[in-house]
């Protein structure tokens, strides 16, 4: 049970939060009483977590969007009144496939929402958190951000760019106590992973099962994650348990050493 009581009141930021595990990160953080603004580009998404979650404000945003996210923070000042928590969970799959067969807009689209997004992002949050209470960025990146992964180059690029941002950062905001960590998660257990298996075992010509007993067996858990495991790690880097937590690779993968 979560008994710290560090992140009550807390004006929180989740990209991409209104689906997946960005959800699961909106409520972890709303049940430890902070105060949520979600952006996401689903619309639907955003009405189901209007219905759902009331108390959190929603607003749609592109993060590769330089003028979407200026209207994020804009928004974020208006209705939060500031910003002690950046979670910056916005990220694509990306192409599946061989580095040869794959398309220059795929690529680059990747890379503009997994790493540009979360610059765009800490970019205007970085001034609105040296005026926070205890201040922290969250960047998710990915096992495949400290493992290399066949068939998804660009992702896996992409997601070790975040990790070399957040230590970056760490270092460059240390001195305004600003913290920033990164959260990797495995496989996590779900729509999105499942899309990712499917498009393997078609790349690769191999039964959907077998890619399936793959991805299961390659964490010394014999399990995929939860997006709970995932938030949770998020709200203990953002919280009074951390506070000398900073610059840290937070792996949440059951413990993989290769990526199938």
């Amino acid at each position: 049970m979560w008994n710290d009581e560090s992140l009550a009141g807390k004006r929180v930021l989740v990209t991409a939060g209104a689906d997946g595990i960005g959800l699961e990160i909106t409520r972890a953080f709303v049940e430890a009483g902070a105060r949520v603004l979600v952006c996401d580009v689903q619309e639907a998404g955003l009405a189901r977590l209007a219905a759902t979650l009331p108390a959190v404000h929603g607003c749609r945003a592109d993060v590769s969007s330089e003028a979407d996210v200026a209207a994020l923070f804009e928004a974020a000042d208006r209705t939060l009144g500031g910003l002690d928590v950046l979670v910056n969970n916005a990220g694509v799959a990306g192409p599946t496939g061989g580095v040869e067969t794959l398309a220059l807009a795929d690529w680059e689209r990747t890379l503009a929402v997994n790493i540009t997004g979360q610059f765009l992002c800490a970019r205007l949050a970085v001034p609105r958190l040296r005026r926070g209470r205890q201040p922290a960025i969250v960047n998710l990146s990915s096992a495949a951000g400290h493992l290399g992964m066949p068939g998804r180059s660009v992702y896996s690029a992409s997601k070790w760019a975040v990790v070399g941002f957040t230590k970056s950062l760490a270092l460059e905001l240390g001195a305004d106590g600003i913290r920033v960590n990164a959260v990797l998660p495995g496989a996590v257990d779900g729509p999105r992973i499942r899309a990712v298996i499917a498009a393997k075992a078609e790349a690769l010509g191999q039964p959907l099962e077998d890619v399936t007993r793959a991805y299961t067996a390659q964490a010394a858990l014999g399990r995929m994650v939860t997006a709970r495991d995932i938030a949770n790690m998020v709200l203990f880097a953002c919280s009074g348990l951390a506070a000398n937590v900073t610059g840290q690779e937070l792996v949440v993968d059951g413990l993989t050493q290769a990526l199938s």
